[in-house]
């Protein structure tokens, strides 16, 4: 069994053993990273391929793109997602449409790394979901894992891929334990993981709420209501196909995430399968509109749980 960071690390390693253009530059990368994700790398690939850099995030992302657009394929490593708004220019502005503005010449091969999400008392700065940002953002591909086999095999993808992708990392998951093979395939974008099957609703999610949706339709399938279980693993391209599907098939949908609820991809996911799919029920589920608190009961009281998850399905249910 491997701890999906140790599954992301070897995802890496495999890649830069593979291809001699792929490195890596960041905070602390060559003293192995914050979370470990990168150990051992510095005295494998020397530190001209394991960069560490100044603490200026805006310079990571646009080194990494510059060095990408003459040929090599750099891992941008944000160390937290929430660092992120210091290179929105470079990432947004830069990355995102470089090769639409250059009629396809430039071609911006970076994978940007950002451990996101709800990470135990770390309050309103280190702990944001904003994966919904970048979804909307025209240009790039957005990651976001599961499970120790799904994040090493499309952080392989992600690694390969011409076009730009942001890859979330589930920093709360990082200690889930699974069974990752020995040569890392890539996984296709965009197809969803059919977690598990049910009749009654079809319950969409991915990276780290994942646990917390199998529980609640665990819960839910001990008073016999079946939930079939969808794990997107990307935000775009989104598997629309595998979701109007079982929506068509169960009559109800409920979207659940870690992120605040207004304006989350769940949105885009409900407004989709409204447009297309008429007559299916929809439901929402995620965090309120408010910042993250640094306190664990505070913290305890906004989070997305099993029992909110399963009080959204009884209401979609009720419907």
């Amino acid at each position: 069994m491997t701890t999906l960071v140790e599954a992301l690390r070897l995802a890496a390693w495999q890649e830069m053993e593979r291809d001699p253009r792929v490195w890596v530059l960041g905070e602390d990368v060559a003293r192995g990273g914050l979370f470990g994700q990168y150990r051992g790398f510095a005295e494998k690939f020397g530190t001209d391929r394991v960069v560490s850099t100044p603490i200026s995030e805006s310079v990571i992302m646009g080194a990494g793109l510059g060095a990408a657009l003459v040929g090599t394929r750099p891992i941008i490593e944000m160390r937290i997602f929430d660092f992120v708004m210091c290179a929105m220019d470079e990432l947004v502005n830069q990355i995102a449409k470089i090769r639409y503005m250059f009629g396809g010449q430039a071609r911006p091969s970076v994978v940007v790394r950002m451990p996101h999400g709800l990470w135990r008392n770390s309050a309103a700065q280190h702990s944001q979901v904003l994966e919904a940002w970048f979804a909307h953002l025209p240009g790039v591909v957005v990651v976001a894992p599961s499970t120790p086999a799904d994040a090493a095999g499309l952080l392989v993808a992600a690694i390969r891929s011409d076009d730009p992708v942001l890859f979330f990392d589930p920093k709360n998951l990082f200690g889930l334990e699974g069974e990752v093979p020995a040569t890392i395939d890539p996984i296709p974008f965009g197809a969803a993981r059919r977690v598990r099957g049910g009749d009654d609703l079809t319950i969409v999610s991915w990276s780290a709420l994942m646990p917390a949706v199998v529980q609640a339709a665990e819960t839910l399938a001990t008073r016999g209501i079946t939930a079939e279980v969808l794990d997107l693993r990307s935000l775009w391209p989104w598997d629309e196909a595998a979701v109007t599907a079982s929506a068509q098939r169960t009559g109800r949908l409920l979207v659940a995430h870690e992120a605040v609820e207004a304006g989350g991809f769940g949105a885009e996911i409900i407004a989709r399968i409204a447009e297309t799919t008429p007559g299916v029920r929809l439901g929402r589920c995620g965090m309120p509109r408010v910042p993250l608190p640094f306190s664990p009961p505070l913290e305890d009281a906004i989070k997305v749980t099993p029992a909110k998850i399963v009080a959204a399905a009884d209401r979609l249910l009720a419907r």
